[in-house]
C-alpha cells in the first residue's frame, strides 16, 4: 500500500495548495530482521521520517534515517522539518538556493536535511524524466557489488547470518568488542567470500590495530573501516601508513570539509547521505575524493529502499558499496534499486528510481 496518501502536510486546512513546493512528512519505524549490534550499541528498530515534495502534481520521495550515533530522533527531525517552508520556491530546479536555505536553518540535523534533499532530487529527476545516474553521466553497468552486513553476535548467530547472506558476494562484518578473531574465524570456516570489516571506532590501541590489520590481511579481508576513534587523528594516520590493508573513514567523515581532513589520514572515505545532508553534498564529496586520489565507498544506514536507491545513483563511480540497509528490515515501503546476483542494479525509472509499495 502506498504511504503517499497518508502523509499529512502540517497545518493543512483543505484550502488550495500554494504555488510553490509543498513538503509533507511523517514518522515511521523500521523493524530489523535481527538484533543489530556494533561496537557501541545494539538495536532492533530504527526511527525514520518519510518525506515528499510535490510540485504541479509531481511528487518526489525522501527519507531521514536516524541511527543512535548521529544524535537525531523522530522529535528532532520533525521539529526541524516544521521550520522548512518550501512554498517560497516556485522552481524546483533552483536546488542550490533551496538546499542552501534548508542547510542554513540551523546547524546539524543532517538526516533531516537529507529528507528534503532526496525528495527534491527525486522530484527534479522526475520532471526531467531521467534517473539521476544518467543526468550525472554515470554508466549503470559499472555499479559495484554491495556488501551484506553481519553485526557482532554469538558464533551460532554468526553462522545463521552467513547462511542468510548466501545471495551476496561480499560480506561486511562488524568488529570491535573483543570477539574479532572468533567472528572472522567462524565466517572463514563457512565461506571464502571477500570480507570488509567495520570496527566503528572500537580499537583503542594503535599497535593492537596494526596487529589486527596484519591478521585480517591473512584472512583475505579487503579493507578496515573506521578502526579507531575519529579523534585519534595521528593514530589513524599512523595505522594507514603501516597497514597492509586500506583504511576507510566513516564516523570521521561526515560532510564535505571532512574529506580534506581525511586525506592521508585514511585511504578513503565512506559517504552516507544521512551524514552529509543528501545527494547534493554526496556528489561533491565523491568528486573531491576522486580528485585527491582517495578510495570511495558509498554506504547507508538502516533505511528503506528510498534512501538506498538515492545513494545507489552515485555507485557507478565508487570502489565499493554497502547499500544493504533496506535488506536488513522487514517493513520496507518502497520498491527501488535491486540487488541481483550480489550486484547493485539500477533501473531506468526517473529520479531516484523508486515507487511506493
Amino acid at each position: 500500500m502506498s504511504i503517499a496518501p497518508k502523509l499529512a502536510l502540517p497545518g493543512k486546512t483543505g484550502k488550495p495548495a500554494r504555488k510553490g513546493l509543498q513538503l509533507r512528512y511523517k514518522p515511521y519505524t523500521l523493524q530489523l530482521k535481527h538484533v543489530f549490534t556494533i561496537s557501541s550499541n545494539s538495536r532492533t528498530t530504527t526511527p525514520v521520517v518519510l518525506s515528499e515534495i510535490e510540485f504541479e502534481g509531481v511528487t518526489g520521495y525522501g527519507e531521514a534515517s536516524m541511527p543512535p550515533y548521529l544524535g537525531e530522533s523522530h522529535e528532532t527531525v520533525l521539529r526541524f522539518l516544521s521550520k522548512v517552508d518550501l512554498s517560497q520556491f516556485d522552481d524546483p530546479f533552483q536546488t542550490e538556493d533551496i538546499l542552501d536555505y534548508v542547510d542554513g536553518i540551523e546547524p546539524g540535523n543532517p538526516a533531516a536535511k537529507a529528507a528534503v534533499d532526496i525528495a527534491l532530487y527525486d522530484l527534479t529527476g522526475k520532471l526531467m524524466q531521467q534517473p539521476w545516474y544518467r543526468i550525472w553521466g554515470y554508466d549503470p553497468s559499472k555499479t559495484p557489488r554491495t556488501s551484506y552486513t553481519i553485526g557482532i553476535d554469538t558464533e551460532e548467530v554468526i553462522r545463521q547470518k552467513v547462511k542468510e547472506a548466501a545471495p551476496y558476494k561480499v560480506l561486511k562484518v562488524k568488529l570491535g568488542l573483543g570477539t574479532d578473531k572468533m567472528i572472522i574465524s567462524t565466517i572463514r570456516k563457512l565461506t571464502d567470500k571477500p570480507i570488509c570489516v567495520d570496527v566503528n571506532q572500537g580499537w583503542k590501541d594503535r599497535q593492537y590495530a596494526l596487529d589486527m590489520a596484519h591478521w585480517l590481511n591473512e584472512q583475505g579481508i579487503i579493507f578496515i573501516e573506521q578502526p579507531m576513534p575519529k579523534e585519534r587523528v595521528d593514530d589513524n594516520a599512523w595505522l594507514t601508513e603501516h597497514s597492509p590493508l586500506p583504511t576507510m573513514g566513516d564516523e570521521a567523515v561526515q560532510r564535505l570539509p571532512d574529506v580534506m581532513k581525511a586525506h592521508k589520514v585514511y585511504s578513503g572515505i565512506n559517504i552516507k547521505l544521512m551524514k552529509c545532508t543528501g545527494m547534493r553534498e554526496a556528489h561533491k564529496m565523491l568528486t573531491l575524493a576522486r580528485a585527491l586520489d582517495m578510495k570511495v565507498m558509498i554506504g547507508c544506514m538502516t533505511e528503506t529502499s528510498c534512501a538506498v536507491s538515492a545513494a545507489a545513483q552515485l555507485s557507478p563511480m565508487t570502489d565499493w558499496a554497502d547499500l544493504d540497509g533496506n535488506l536488513l528490515i522487514s517493513n520496507d515501503v518502497y520498491k527501488g534499486m535491486q540487488v541481483i546476483d550480489g550486484k547493485i542494479t539500477l533501473n531506468r525509472e526517473p529520479g531516484i528510481g523508486i515507487s511506493p509499495l
